[in-house]
């Protein structure tokens, strides 16, 4: 994987030094990996295809690599149109509730919190993001117009059935405010943005 530097806001830096969290510039890469489909991949999306893949890094740490899974057709620009899946596959230790602390952070920025659902959201987040392992897997399955479905390491842990939260939430990484616009460029790799 070839490196692609990256602005951090200093902001969202300091707040994930503080959760214990690390990100920064990832690794982009032109053509996705050979890889295994995840069995909750294969079962959301049985001709899902690698899209795109990316790492994030802060600093020297290697945060995580994320492959977004898609089928046939699928068009950045309306990532919320499509089914796909969100592969995170975590490279350190990280708490569950920096991981929830992170999203809200990020749904905010990006203005796509409704405030008057924020804390459904919230508790939602907290049942499936579990602490994880260098190793570790969260898996979030898009189900364009219903929510998403969310797994850890192969296993369902939570549902949210709201098509807005689906939105706000992989518009951390697909959006086009991100504020990882070269993770973006990396999961989103030859579709329109």
């Amino acid at each position: 994987m070839a490196s692609v530097s990256a602005p951090w806001p200093r902001r969202a830096v300091l707040r994930m030094a503080l959760a214990g969290a690390v990100a920064l510039p990832l690794r982009a890469q032109a053509e996705p990996p050979t890889v295994e489909v995840p069995p909750e991949v294969a079962q959301a999306l049985p001709q899902g295809q690698p899209h795109g893949a990316g790492r994030l890094r802060y600093l020297l740490w290697d945060v995580f690599d994320a492959t977004l899974w898609t089928l046939q057709g699928f068009r950045g620009a309306q990532y919320f149109d499509h089914a796909f899946a969100l592969e995170l596959r975590y490279l350190r230790k990280l708490s569950g509730a920096s991981l929830v602390e992170s999203s809200v952070q990020e749904m905010r920025r990006v203005g796509s919190l409704d405030p008057n659902k924020e804390a459904a959201w919230t508790a939602a987040m907290q049942t499936a993001f579990v602490d994880v392992q260098a190793g570790d897997r969260i898996t979030g399955v898009h189900r364009p117009g219903a929510g998403t479905r969310f797994f850890f390491n192969g296993r369902l842990r939570g549902t949210v059935d709201d098509a807005a939260f689906a939105r706000a939430f992989f518009g951390i990484w697909l959006g086009a405010t991100t504020s990882e616009p070269s993770l973006r460029s990396a999961l989103l790799a030859g579709s329109a943005l």
